[in-house]
């Protein structure tokens, strides 16, 4: 049987929750955050089909060619307030991740939950790398 965690991640942005929306569900907003701050996301490798059933993938490069994809679908999207997708096959996921964003006073709380196989520690600090870069992207 397969281990399962979870943890959770809140960050507040100094934008309304509709920019942090869009940062998660448009290709060319998408590509400037996520991933590690060594690897890239071409633009012409990511897919958001951001509805519910919809498939995400993001394929990274470094360099030397190495690459590595992540993926899942999306089982909730209630613009702005929240995502909920799955990373790996949509029958049998890896994880569940949660994204929750609110108003606050035209800031954006945002919490972020992963429950799965690989919610662990390396998993939390990825992401906390990658929200790093959100506000950079949000906010430069």
């Amino acid at each position: 049987m397969t281990q399962t965690a979870s943890y959770e991640i809140i960050r507040v942005f100094d934008v309304p929750r509709e920019d942090v929306f869009a940062a998660w569900t448009t290709p060319e907003r998408f590509a400037r955050w996520f991933g590690p701050r060594f690897m890239a996301a071409p633009v012409d490798r990511i897919v958001l089909d951001a509805r519910p059933g919809g498939r995400w993938q993001v394929t990274l490069t470094a360099e030397e060619g190495f690459e590595v994809t992540f993926d899942g679908a999306y089982r909730e999207v209630a613009p702005p307030a929240r995502l909920v997708f799955t990373t790996g096959e949509p029958d049998d996921p890896v994880s569940v991740l949660t994204v929750g964003l609110a108003d606050d006073d035209g800031r954006t709380a945002m919490t972020f939950r992963e429950h799965g196989a690989n919610a662990g520690e390396e998993s939390r600090q990825g992401w906390m790398e990658f929200f790093d870069r959100l506000d950079e992207h949000l906010t430069g």
